[in-house]
């Protein structure tokens, strides 16, 4: 979507949070907690595409075995899409829009707790991403996103302190958006909303939370302490001070595996809307999802040795975190067998949203599987810092988080916007997308397991017709995320007015939130009387 705010759509039978007001100020200074979702919303698609532009010039880069730019050019692209791609795209993306959008209606609440650090909190993102973005104006960064130790610290005469201070900034953007949620989901239910009724899209974002307010200090200390041995030649990573390089990688991974699942894990809550209603039953096992999502939380903190068993890890810290890992991969497999459960026998309509649901859920068990062969340490050693682990991270990443929060922006654009968007040209995006991502990255696990390495700017000409394979993919990849980015922006405006539920879903947010909703979500403030995904009384009230 464009960077600009639309003109907001021209629904005017009654007040709602888009036309309540106009003017620049009254979005820059707004604490409505819709509003700064969308002004999230069309900061973090921009920084989405300049990332993409990153990622492609890397795959025409990969079309000939010697390269089209120099291997300085190729390890500064690398590393700016994935700084931007991480820490300004899929760390914030769905948490800051639907997230930051549906849980105060979905809890019946009218705003966050504190809708003025909400605001606030978007300020810190933006400010995070211009000095980001200013490290590429300067020059760019070569260390790779993981900014590993003594490289980054000693050797590397790029632009990282500036990287390094855009992510420390942004850090606290993510920390006041999961405090919010936190005590949002603890003091503002409404009347009758238990915790065993909260829908299974706050379960996921309230454990996304707590990754979020526990995990980012630990990345921010890490960055600052990259910061004093880079000025002050501290001594904490450098061997020649008496420092430990692999101590970087232990501070880093201990956040940015947990931060995998802050990615992934509201992507697991949209999908779990999107299945109920598109097979009009309610989860199966709502109760071992919604503690899935907590367990995943808890099992995250402790997997980031797997990063390291090639790094000279101890071989029985080694054992315990590749039993931990594997020990992780089962509240995951919970949630998709019960998506499949749900599925079985249910009413299933083929909309937008439920294609996407579909590819989510193929795309991330086989992102979940491969992971099971990087936490088994004897495969692990021969695939290590190859394309499969950039398969394996892109199929649960892109392959599962993108797909969500396009199925997410799919299922509850209505209620957003007001209106309706093209129905077939969504199915036909779903499909290009679902076709480019495949042909892009299921290639690379056969490079991978073939021994190509990955961050080379030049390779063996073997390999070539892999890589053009690849690059052919993300040339389809990139039409599929275009083409719902150029229909959603004309049905903003010109889309048919959307019904109060399009979806006859259940929730307070399609029930007894208006559409779109006023500034302060409920007409009258809603009463809690049915357990969620009541699409059994539904059937009692047809049959």
């Amino acid at each position: 979507m464009s960077t600009t705010l639309p003109h907001p759509p021209e629904i005017e039978s009654r007040p709602n949070y888009l036309n309540v007001d106009y003017g620049w100020k009254s979005w820059l200074f707004t604490t409505d907690h819709k509003r700064i979702a969308l002004l999230y919303l069309f900061s973090i698609t921009a920084f989405f595409f300049v990332g993409g532009i990153f990622a492609v010039m890397m795959r025409i880069n990969l079309l000939v075995p010697e390269g089209v730019f120099s291997h300085d050019t190729y390890n500064k692209l690398f590393t700016m899409h994935g700084i931007i791609m991480v820490f300004f795209f899929l760390v914030p993306s769905i948490p800051a829009t639907l997230g930051n959008f549906l849980i105060p209606p979905m809890i019946g609440a009218r705003d966050l707790a504190f809708p003025r650090i909400n605001l606030l909190s978007w300020y810190i993102y933006i400010v995070g991403g211009v000095v980001a973005l200013s490290a590429i104006v300067r020059g760019g960064v070569d260390t790779g996103w993981t900014f590993y130790a003594p490289f980054s610290t000693t050797y590397s005469n790029t632009n990282v302190l500036l990287a390094a201070i855009g992510i420390f900034v942004s850090g606290f953007s993510s920390i006041l958006t999961g405090l919010n949620f936190i005590v949002t989901v603890h003091k503002m239910r409404a009347p009758g909303m238990t915790w065993s009724r909260l829908p299974l899209f706050v379960w996921g974002h309230y454990a996304t939370a707590l990754i979020q307010v526990l995990g980012t200090p630990v990345i921010a200390i890490t960055l600052v302490l990259l910061g004093l041995e880079r000025i002050l030649h501290a001594g904490i990573f450098d061997p020649a001070e008496g420092g430990d390089p692999v101590l970087f990688q232990h501070l880093f991974w201990f956040y940015s595996h947990p931060a995998v699942y802050i990615m992934i894990l509201p992507g697991m809550a949209v999908i779990s809307e999107i299945v109920a209603c598109f097979s009009r039953k309610a989860v199966f096992g709502y109760g071992f999802v919604a503690f899935s999502s907590v367990a995943i939380a808890v099992l995250s903190f402790l997997v980031w040795g797997h990063h390291l068993f090639v790094a000279g890890q101890s071989m029985y810290a080694s054992m315990v975190f590749s039993f931990i890992s594997f020990l992780v991969a089962v509240p995951s497999a919970i949630k998709v067998f019960n998506w499949t459960a749900t599925m079985y026998k249910g009413s299933i309509t083929y909309d937008t949203p439920m294609l996407y649901a579909f590819g989510f859920i193929g795309l991330f068990t086989i992102g979940g599987l491969t992971g099971l062969f990087l936490a088994t340490m004897s495969i692990d050693v021969h695939v290590t810092d190859t394309y499969f682990v950039i398969a394996h991270f892109h199929y649960v990443m892109v392959g599962g988080m993108v797909l969500a929060y396009l199925g997410g922006l799919h299922f509850w654009f209505p209620k957003i916007t007001g209106r309706l968007y093209p129905e077939n040209w969504g199915r036909f995006g779903a499909l290009v997308v679902f076709v480019g991502f495949n042909l892009t990255f299921f290639p690379q696990f056969i490079l991978g397991y073939q021994g190509m390495p990955r961050r080379y700017a030049s390779y063996s000409p073997e390999f070539q017709t892999l890589h053009v394979m690849s690059t052919a993919g993300a040339s389809i990849l990139a039409v599929g995320y275009v083409i719902p980015l150029i229909y959603m922006t004309w049905a903003w405006k010109y889309g048919p007015i959307s019904p109060q539920n399009p979806w006859n879903a259940k929730g307070l947010e399609w029930e007894q939130s208006p559409t779109p909703p006023p500034t302060l979500n409920f007409d009258t403030p809603p009463i809690v009387t049915e357990p969620p995904y009541n699409y059994a009384g539904e059937e009692a009230e047809h049959g």
